[in-house]
């Protein structure tokens, strides 16, 4: 049966980090391209990373480039989301997507079909 588990938001003031974590099971992460998005209160999920299934492309979204990064171990069948220095805007739960789609369109949410449950990240002081 196929799963996520997304692990490691909590809250966090401003300018600080958190590493959260995507752990599959059912299938191999590492044979698919990885999307972590996210959702603020009143707002539509929006995609924020990709890494590509041979680890070659990863590409981030404008608002978290330079501050997120998407690492991934495939023995451990676990995809990360990095996230340095945090702030108030990137409030919002934190999901896992796997790409099964042919295309370019990471970060379109309706085109992917297995999600985990979330992570809250808060960022406040």
């Amino acid at each position: 049966q196929l799963h996520f588990v997304e692990s490691g938001g909590g809250l966090v003031q401003p300018g600080g980090s958190l590493r959260l974590s995507c752990t599959a099971s059912g299938f191999s992460l590492g044979d698919y391209g990885l999307t972590w998005f996210r959702q603020a209160p009143g707002k539509e999920r929006e995609g924020v990373s990709f890494i590509s299934d041979t680890d070659l492309y990863r590409t981030y979204s404008p608002d978290v480039r330079g501050r997120f990064t998407t690492p991934r171990d495939n023995a451990k069948n676990t995809g990360y989301l990095q996230m340095d220095l945090l702030k108030p805007e990137d409030t919002g739960v934190y999901y896992c997507a796997r790409k099964d789609f042919v295309g370019l369109e990471y970060f379109e949410a309706n085109k992917y079909k297995y999600w985990g449950q979330g992570t809250q990240v808060t960022v406040s002081s």
